[in-house]
């Protein structure tokens, strides 16, 4: 095998940064604007906006900033994993990745941290500190989807169950403070070693969004690198989108009950579902998301 020498992949190597644009002109110009403190202190950085077809100024933001970002239109909305592809494969080997949702804003930094923590042989994926438009620290780390985090969720609510130590969301403040692995986080910022590209291979594209960062993260520890968790690189995020928004509560559903498919039988899939079934009728009253994501739960999945 012709490959690069894994081990050798450090803390010199370059950094190419992808954002994926839809329809993302009021929060591009704001993370383009945070980079060049963002990624201060490295040598080699490259920046790729990834478009995937949108209907207002993104393409001509990204053209006309001062970091001059090479722009990649995919000419449809191919989802968030084609969109990492089409960029990573423009990107040599040695390169380390950093993803990023237009709506992050990178602190000081932040990327160098990352980059640092990237060149411990046994990492593959850096994950920072990201912090809520409150200033609060966001409880971006996850635990693997279970029948005990899901039906721990349903029951308890995802606040308590977190709490507790049960649900998929991470609230260990230790873990916060000090930084130590996990096994998945929030896929809108994440920074990845060129020695978990070359393991892992690609983004799995059949997600379109949602499930997609849970999958890749399986991928990299399932080839023994580990997840890390960076508290001194710290990012700013907007998001959350999909509590208001029916049309990805109900995607961020199915691809959920698709995602824990590919990874148990057909009698703990139906279990697993029918936990989310029992939490959304539990909180439908609420609004319009979770009454989505209880008529996904009951649709049955198309595709693998």
């Amino acid at each position: 095998m012709n490959s690069p020498d894994l081990m050798a992949l450090g803390v010199c190597a370059p950094l190419a940064l992808i954002i994926v644009t839809y329809n993302s002109a009021g929060v591009l110009p704001g993370l383009l604007d945070s980079l060049p403190d963002g990624c201060a202190g490295i040598d080699t950085v490259e920046v790729f906006v990834v478009d995937n077809d949108s209907h207002d100024q993104s393409v001509d933001l990204a053209l006309a900033h001062p970091v001059k970002p090479k722009v990649i239109s995919m000419g449809r909305n191919a989802g968030y994993a084609a969109a990492i592809n089409a960029a990573a494969r423009c990107v040599g080997p040695r390169s380390n990745l950093l993803i990023l949702n237009p709506d992050i804003r990178l602190q000081p930094g932040a990327a160098r941290a990352l980059s640092l923590r990237l060149a411990d042989p046994s990492v593959g994926v850096a994950v920072p500190q990201i912090i809520a438009e409150s200033g609060d620290v966001a409880r971006s780390l996850r635990r693997e989807p279970s029948m005990k985090t899901a039906w721990s969720d349903a029951l308890l609510g995802t606040s308590l169950a977190a709490r507790l130590g049960a649900g998929e969301i991470v609230d260990d403040p230790q873990l916060y403070a000090r930084g130590g692995t996990a096994e998945w986080a929030t896929g809108a910022i994440l920074a990845i070693s060129a020695r978990a590209r070359l393991s892992v291979g690609e983004w799995d594209e059949s997600f379109f969004l949602y499930s997609e960062e849970t999958d890749y993260l399986e991928r990299v520890r399932r080839g023994g690198l580990k997840v890390t968790y960076v508290p001194g690189a710290r990012a700013v995020h907007i998001g959350g989108e999909y509590h208001d928004n029916p049309y990805l509560s109900a995607l961020m559903t199915t691809n959920r009950i698709r995602y824990f498919r590919r990874h148990h039988g057909f009698v703990s899939t139906a279990l697993f579902r029918l936990s989310i079934i029992v939490g959304e009728m539990m909180r439908a009253p609420l609004g319009p998301g979770h009454r989505a994501a209880l008529r996904a739960a009951f649709t049955p999945l198309r595709g693998p």
